[in-house]
């Protein structure tokens, strides 16, 4: 066993694959391949020196040692997203196409008799099969993908570098009890994330990101302090939800905090 190399790694998942009949599991196969081709060219990824492992539903991505952190956290699901909507315009709803993408950093051994040993990519692959970032893609039927990127990755990125607007991203604790995994994590859900200060009492629209000056609240961690919340606009309510200054997800939508699993469809468990 040779000794592991630190990479960027990317796990993506495309939802209600197993549901499609053998056609458009055919027609999704190819639209995925062609739609991540066309991001990566776009982007300048070198694509083709990807170490990827296959899946009929998606791809875990080990990238090359010189990918930047930063292009992967910031630039590729927005692009995603853009090709994806496009992609899905004027198709059933059963064959469109919305994904989940999971980014995350760590040393990995490339020399693995049956794929790629290492806890970074445990990891990441849990990351993009949590409840929580599935609940995220259910919640907004717009959108075509949804961003979970490590607790790691999200200070050392994100929060430095401000390309995407901190105070949308969202932080939740990624379980999955049957797999013994709970970590920190943080979604992103590109044009459905909005700032505090356009929080209204009727329904919100989507804001484009723009870097901003950092200058966001404390986090937000209220379980058990607030009466049951209402979502505005008849949106949806969220739950066990901490984010960067007091933001709120799009549509009319608002977090809830108090922890009682009747109050929600949740992305998170209560503590």
């Amino acid at each position: 066993m040779t000794d592991p190399d630190r990479r960027v790694l990317v796990a993506v998942d495309m939802e209600s694959y197993s549901g499609r009949d053998n056609v458009l599991q055919h027609r999704a196969q190819l639209a995925f391949q062609e739609v991540m081709a066309t991001a990566c060219g776009e982007l300048g990824f070198d694509r083709a020196n990807w170490l990827i492992q296959q899946g009929g539903d998606g791809e875990l991505a080990i990238l090359p040692p010189e990918t930047s952190e930063r292009a992967v956290v910031t630039r590729l699901t927005p692009v995603l997203d853009r090709l994806l909507r496009e992609h899905n315009r004027g198709l059933s709803s059963e064959a469109r196409i919305r994904l989940r993408v999971g980014v995350h950093e760590g040393p990995v051994h490339l020399d693995g008799a049956n794929g790629y040993p290492g806890d970074a990519v445990v990891t990441v692959c849990r990351l993009v099969d949590s409840p929580q970032l599935k609940a995220a893609l259910r919640q907004f039927p717009g959108a075509a993908v949804a961003l979970i990127v490590s607790d790691r990755l999200y200070h050392d990125v994100v929060r430095q570098y401000q390309d995407l607007r901190p105070e949308h991203f969202h932080q939740v604790t990624a379980r999955l009890p049957e797999k013994n995994f709970e970590a920190a994590a943080w979604i992103y859900v590109p044009g459905e994330t909005i700032p505090a200060t356009d929080v209204g009492p009727g329904p919100s629209g989507s804001v484009a990101d723009q870097p901003n000056d950092g200058s966001g609240g404390e986090s937000v961690d209220r379980q058990g302090r607030n009466p049951r919340p209402q979502p505005a606009g008849g949106g949806h309510v969220f739950q066990d939800v901490r984010s960067r200054g007091i933001g709120a997800f799009g549509n009319g939508n608002s977090i809830s905090v108090s922890g009682r699993p009747e109050d929600l469809e949740s992305w998170g468990s209560p503590r």
